[in-house]
């Protein structure tokens, strides 16, 4: 701005950086950082991966983002009768220590941020990671990323869950504690509402679910002994963006004022960044259409403008082919541009919060604040997330949102352009195609290469350990699983282990 402003609004009102952060989490937001860039990657083989990592760093991304195939996701290896059909189709399918030296391969650890989408299985990946960055010789220090590790929202709204809640909120938590001190620039969970979001909840329903599974986690920490203080300072949100473009800035918006205040009120942290919601947005893989995929580029920006504007501190863009399939390099180039431009050529990094005095953003804000409080109160009433989950009260919230939104689709009440209106005859277009055989055949190839080259006696004699650890409340589990996984355990066989002493977690 000719000016030089930071931000704009009447004297003694709250600005941008000032509690309870509803501007934005810092004075001057974008102006000497912009948010990190980090493009979601993650299909078929580890070799495959890296070279679109090195592929999206070539492109100008700031950041890694890895997505897992669902038998990763789910604790089976890429060998397991279980994976059968799905090793490599949704992500990258990591079943021991030598995939992930290969995902990694060239990457400097020390260098750049790294974000892992995944969540039962966490502590196993964020393992793999160290022993990784120990292999390069990259101190723990020197780590930034984040981890999902939030497996509240699998419960809700996404299944992709192994251990009944109360063993999984333990890893959680011995997640938080063993990352504290070992690799402390590490934000230790992303309280994700993205899938809440994608399973068809509203705004204030997303909101609410999402910031109800931070209460939950932050409890559960302090029950285990630590400061929220302390660990509240390396929580992080994932949080979907959608196309109702004022909406979603308001959210933004009420997401950190609520939280802000939670976090001062109910659990009296007095540490300021401990109050920050600090965020990574996602534009919504629901908004895109099969059905004229060009489409989906002005969406995305729209979306992407929306997560900006409301203050993100990291973005994904989709890709405009995800519809269809995996995003061709085109598709995602075209992606991580939408970003730039609105970094580099629209100016609205310029100004912190620039929305905000606009009586419609603002009334925005207030009403999501509002409606989201109104649902926390409910859950508080219910016994906390935990036990609404246990009675199916957000599931069944997100049902009716999401079947309130499919009549009106179906009746063209709300319009998808290309789809209910506006559509065009136009043969089927293909996508980039899904995991080949030969992807599939090699990576079992080398995980069988890993056991049969490893010593049984060590690997058997780490996995009993490790079960002994998890039969003791009082052990954290990230040393005998860095353990574990540094001999080269399987994931599948950490899992198994972690079984035998918690059980599986069976839907009612």
């Amino acid at each position: 701005m000719a000016d030089g402003k930071f931000f704009y609004g009447p004297d003694g009102e709250e600005r941008p950086g000032d509690f309870p952060y509803t501007r934005g989490i810092y004075a001057d937001m974008y102006r000497h950082k912009l948010w990190t860039m980090r493009q979601y990657a993650g299909f078929g083989s580890a070799e495959e991966t890296n070279a679109r990592f090195s592929y999206l760093q070539e492109q100008g991304s700031t950041g890694l983002s890895v997505a897992f195939d669902l038998p990763t996701q789910m604790g089976y290896d890429s060998d397991h009768i279980m994976a059968s059909g799905e090793v490599g189709r949704v992500g990258v399918a990591i079943s021991s220590l030598a995939d992930m030296e290969l995902l990694l391969k060239n990457i400097d650890l020390g260098q750049v941020s790294t974000s892992m989408t995944i969540n039962a299985t966490a502590s196993t990946l964020l393992a793999m990671y160290m022993a990784v960055a120990r292999k390069q010789g990259v101190a723990g220090e020197a780590l930034r990323g984040t981890v999902q590790n939030d497996i509240l929202k699998e419960y809700i709204a996404r299944g992709t869950y192994i251990y009944p809640p109360e063993p999984s909120m333990r890893l959680t938590t011995d997640l938080f504690a063993w990352a504290g001190a070992a690799i402390p620039q590490w934000n230790t969970i992303s309280i994700s509402g993205y899938h809440i979001r994608e399973a068809g909840s509203t705004a204030a329903q997303e909101l609410a679910f999402t910031l109800a599974n931070g209460i939950a986690y932050v409890q559960a920490a302090i029950d285990a002994g630590l400061d929220a203080n302390v660990f509240g300072q390396r929580l992080s949100f994932f949080f979907n963006v959608q196309q109702n473009f004022f909406e979603e800035i308001a959210k933004f918006r009420a997401a950190r004022r609520l939280w802000a205040t939670l976090m001062k009120e109910r659990f009296g942290v007095t540490e300021p960044r401990a109050m920050m919601c600090r965020f990574h947005a996602q534009t919504a893989g629901s908004s895109l259409t099969a059905q004229q995929i060009e489409n989906n580029v002005v969406r995305t920006a729209l979306e992407a403008a929306s997560a900006v504007l409301g203050g993100a501190q990291s973005l994904h863009t989709n890709s405009k082919d995800e519809a269809l399939a995996l995003p061709t390099e085109e598709s995602v180039r075209t992606a991580l541009r939408t970003q730039q431009i609105i970094a580099h050529e629209t100016g609205i990094p310029e100004v912190a919060d620039p929305l905000a005095g606009s009586h419609y953003v603002e009334a925005l804000t207030d009403r999501l604040c509002d409606e989201a409080q109104a649902l926390l109160t409910r859950m508080d009433e219910i016994g906390g997330a935990v036990q609404a989950i246990a009675s199916g009260y957000q599931a069944e919230e997100i049902a009716r949102s999401a079947f309130a939104t499919q009549q009106a689709i179906d009746s063209g009440e709300q319009i998808v352009v290309g789809v209910n209106r506006f559509a065009v005859d136009e043969p089927p277009q293909d996508g980039q195609p899904l995991a080949a055989s030969k992807t599939v055949e090699d990576q079992l190839r080398r995980l069988a290469e890993v056991k049969a080259g490893r010593s049984r006696h060590a690997v058997r004699h780490a996995l009993e350990l490790l079960e002994r650890a998890a039969a003791d409340p009082a052990t954290n589990l990230l040393p005998p699983i860095l353990e574990c996984v540094e001999i080269y355990a399987t994931l599948g066989e950490i899992a198994a282990a972690l079984k035998n002493v918690f059980g599986e977690y069976e839907p009612a």
